[in-house]
């Protein structure tokens, strides 16, 4: 009989209330992988859009995986055992990663659980300055806001579009964050100030004090006032919001300036990018161990800090998930494990 473990799993496309906390079968470790013990997962996105059956794509898109599976990308935790042929990793280390995404975005990459197989090269060793649940914040939001800012870092297709992201000198130049509060905002005014460049945030006035602390040099409310009716000659518009009211960035923008989408479905103003002489690009996040090891200096010296809007234990998955759907959230949901 093989060991269990506990995990959140879905038997059905839902809301929130249908996680359920339940016994599973323990992963044993692959092959070039490495068995991890959870000590905590972040919430992103695309969790609550596969909870859903991603709803919001077109049926051709949308996913039809076997049921029951485990949600979850990020996790921060113990090398339980090492894999044949993994290497780089020994037991007792702590780790943290993005696991498996977007292969399994669409089939869960089983992070809500007490133990997750991953690959090894999506693991780095965790920042020992930081906490688990700050390590688990940070990878899929960290990655994002990196490889759209920092370097691409991979050479896999662009879903988006029919050339590879590439990432502008930020240096000098003035950089206007839209959605700074969230997960991958928040990280993205760091890194823009990291790599020298003037930085606007524009988020709701709840996040005000935390902007200015992060290092923003501007703070905008969207709820008073409309960024692209005041701001203008910015050098890049880092819009992780995205979609189709991204448009109204392109006004704010500079000639040989660049608008950046991390949410481009939607998006219908490429011709006008295009006759002002903008550039529009996206990418999909990629796991990546490298990254998470580059940028882990960063984190372990506070020059990049994840913020944390609330931790739920694992088995009230449902309860972090309700709150996600409140929206407003600052900074990453984390669930700790046991």
């Amino acid at each position: 009989m093989s060991e269990t473990m506990k995990a959140v799993r879905l038997h059905a496309f839902g809301g929130p209330e249908m996680l359920r906390y339940e016994d599973a079968p323990k992963p044993e470790p692959k092959a070039g992988g490495v068995l991890v013990r959870v000590q905590a997962a972040g919430l992103n996105p695309p969790d609550w859009y596969l909870r859903n059956g991603y709803r919001s794509l077109p049926p051709e898109w949308q996913p039809h995986p076997m049921f029951p599976l485990i949600l979850g990308s990020d996790i921060s935790g113990i090398v339980e055992s090492v894999g044949e042929g993994a290497t780089g990793f020994s037991p007792g280390d702590e780790v943290y990663a993005m696991v498996r995404f977007p292969t399994d975005v669409m089939e869960g990459s089983k992070a809500y659980a007490e133990y997750v197989n991953v690959p090894a090269s999506e693991l780095a060793p965790k920042p020992k300055g930081i906490a688990p649940e700050q390590a688990a914040a940070a990878p899929m939001s960290l990655l994002t806001a990196w490889q759209f800012l920092i370097d691409l870092g991979h050479e896999e297709p662009n879903p988006f579009q029919p050339v590879p992201h590439v990432p502008v000198p930020l240096a000098g130049k003035t950089v206007l964050v839209n959605g700074a509060g969230g997960g991958v905002g928040h990280l993205a005014v760091q890194l823009a100030r990291w790599k020298g460049a003037r930085v606007i945030a524009v988020a709701s006035g709840k996040h005000e004090a935390l902007m200015r602390d992060l290092g923003a040099d501007q703070f905008i409310d969207y709820k008073k006032t409309s960024a692209d009716t005041v701001i203008r000659d910015v050098d890049l518009v880092f819009d992780t919001v995205g979609g189709k009211p991204a448009s109204r960035f392109l006004k704010t923008i500079r000639r040989g300036g660049a608008l950046f989408l991390a949410f481009p479905l939607g998006f219908d103003a490429q011709d006008d990018a295009e006759r002002l002489g903008i550039t529009v690009s996206s990418t999909q996040v990629r796991s990546s161990g490298a990254q998470l090891k580059e940028a882990a200096p960063l984190l372990d010296a506070g020059t990049v800090r994840v913020v944390i809007d609330s931790t739920y234990p694992l088995a009230e998955a449902a309860l972090a998930h309700a709150r996600a759907e409140q929206g407003s959230i600052q900074g990453k949901i984390v669930l700790t494990v046991a």
